[in-house]
């Protein structure tokens, strides 16, 4: 069930904010409490050039920081009043890293945590939150593509099993979604066809049965391994809506170390995906 969820709103310059529509949409769907958080960041100054860096030049850096987190909040409220969710905001100045550990700490009390897809060739403040929420939060993540132009779409959701405990843990996590699709599909990769008796994922999907849900189970082969362009192009072929899997990897002292298939679903993903770890 879920009743309260938490979202990072992307800010910047020239970023049109995904992750906080998309929250609200879900937040509508289950009548659930969104918490929408914009941060003024700090400005990313050199080491080498500080002592040659005008205070003015600081101070006017800080002053549109909170002017970009401002525009995103408003937008925030404006939609959430549009969707008559219950909403509440939250303004906070930090640094990159120190927003990351704020929003992780914030996520751990929510049901679910919402944040956006890193844009190609800019800073990677929406990856460094998404890794560091994974890892850290201990609770279920969305990751919305900078793409993405509508809310929550559960017409076709797509379950990535490898029978891992993180796969585990993201299916349960993502129940409450699963309930209300109106298709579910396990998706298993593997490197070769595997025995024409066999089919991977069959007692996972007599799990769900007993939960209600009716799902189809569906073997893909990738020779190379290449698990994450299978994925995404079955989840694209398939017009998969939504995206269930396991996050691979952990983090040490800020510095994450991601499964492949999980860095290669945050880079290059197209559907809305829940991960757990």
């Amino acid at each position: 069930m879920i009743k309260d969820l938490i979202v990072s709103l992307s800010v910047g310059d020239g970023i049109t904010d995904k992750a906080g529509p998309y929250a609200i949409s879900i937040a509508e769907a289950f009548e659930a409490h969104v918490l929408g958080v914009g941060f003024v960041y700090d400005p990313v100054i050199p080491g080498a050039v500080m002592g040659g860096i005008p205070p003015e030049f600081i101070e006017s850096q800080r002053r549109e920081a909170d002017a970009f987190a401002r525009k995103a909040l408003t937008q925030f409220e404006q939609a959430a009043k549009r969707a008559a969710v219950s909403y509440e905001t939250l303004t906070a100045n930090d640094s990159i890293g120190g927003a990351t550990d704020r929003i992780t700490r914030l996520a751990r009390r929510f049901d679910l945590a919402v944040v956006g897809q890193a844009e190609p060739d800019r800073t990677a403040v929406e990856e460094t939150i998404a890794e560091g929420v994974l890892f850290g939060a201990g609770r279920p993540v969305v990751v919305v593509p900078f793409i993405q132009k509508k809310g929550i779409d559960l017409d076709h959701v797509m379950v990535c099993w490898d029978g891992s405990q993180a796969a585990a843990r993201a299916i349960g996590d993502a129940m409450p979604f699963l309930k209300q699709a109106r298709q579910v599909e396990i998706v298993i990769v593997g490197n070769d066809p595997g025995k024409k008796d066999e089919i991977p994922g069959v007692d996972l999907g007599k799990h769900l049965a007993r939960h209600g849900l009716k799902v189809d189970v569906k073997r893909l082969t990738a020779p190379d391994l290449d698990v994450t362009n299978t994925l995404l192009s079955y989840a694209a072929d398939s017009d998969t809506t939504f995206m269930v899997m396991g996050g691979y990897g952990h983090s040490r002292l800020r510095e994450f170390v991601l499964g492949g298939a999980t860095r290669g679903i945050l880079s290059s993903m197209t559907v809305p995906t829940l991960m757990s770890h």
